[in-house]
């Protein structure tokens, strides 16, 4: 006897808005790369719609660069307003990273950079330039640097906030995440998803990290939830930081 028949597919609604947002990227692609004196090489996808992992509500949409001789600002500004006024939902979340054809100049930090030799998705290209592979030692540089420092000083702000904004959701799910970023990225020298660096800190179990805490900020991303009922746990982002302190610097 045949068993029951199967149920209706499940819809991914991540799926869905990631296939959505790799069409608006595509078609700006396209228009940027027509002869409009940007002197574009390239336009790709890095990010989470490149290595996985795409948020509907909380993931941008990164978008590489590559130009001749680089970009400058008046025309990264024309670019982006060129895609708020195209979509008012997916416009304003454009994040654009750009390079020069020799990587020289340009905003395309060391692990942007692998994630691009790694995953990059090309939208439109008309010359293949790609940049060498950053080294273990040259991320791990760039981690314990402006990132590293940046990511402390909002969580310390969050800790000491008795209400969370808004407007700043998004902010306080990506600091309770950020130390599975780092400890991934700081082991392996790849960019991850936030599915796979949250295994693979579960995995690891480093010292007087918090686990379960960032394991349900991932929860939460996963729903497209708002961070609120988190915001009781944010006197452990101090925590947090020391203990990627003592992984970092041990």
């Amino acid at each position: 006897m045949s068993g029951p028949p199967d149920g209706p597919e499940q819809h991914d609604p991540d799926a869905s808005a990631s296939t959505t947002a790799t069409d608006f990227a595509r078609r700006l692609a396209g228009d940027w790369m027509s002869p409009s004196g940007l002197g574009l090489l390239g336009v790709y996808l890095i990010g989470s719609l490149a290595h996985g992992g795409f948020s509907r509500r909380y993931s941008d949409i990164d978008i590489a660069l590559v130009a001749r001789a680089g970009l400058a600002a008046p025309a990264l500004d024309h670019l982006r307003r060129d895609a708020a006024a195209r979509s008012a939902e997916w416009g304003p979340r454009i994040s654009l990273f750009w390079a020069d054809r020799n990587f020289s100049v340009g905003r395309f930090p060391p692990l942007d950079r692998v994630d691009f030799v790694d995953n990059a998705v090309t939208l439109a290209e008309r010359e293949r330039v790609r940049p060498p592979r950053p080294t273990l030692t040259e991320i791990r540089d760039y981690l314990r640097g402006p990132p590293f420092a940046g990511w402390a000083e909002r969580a310390r702000a969050f800790a000491a906030e008795a209400t969370l904004a808004p407007h700043d959701r998004k902010a306080f799910l990506r600091a309770l995440l950020y130390p599975a970023r780092l400890c991934f990225s700081w082991t392996t020298g790849r960019m991850g998803g936030n599915d796979e660096a949250v295994a693979f800190l579960q995995a690891q179990r480093l010292t007087g990290l918090d686990v379960d805490l960032i394991a349900r900020a991932l929860a939460c991303r996963r729903a497209a939830a708002d961070p609120d009922a988190l915001f009781a746990a944010r006197d452990a982002l101090p925590r947090q930081i020391e203990a990627c302190e003592a992984f970092i610097h041990g």
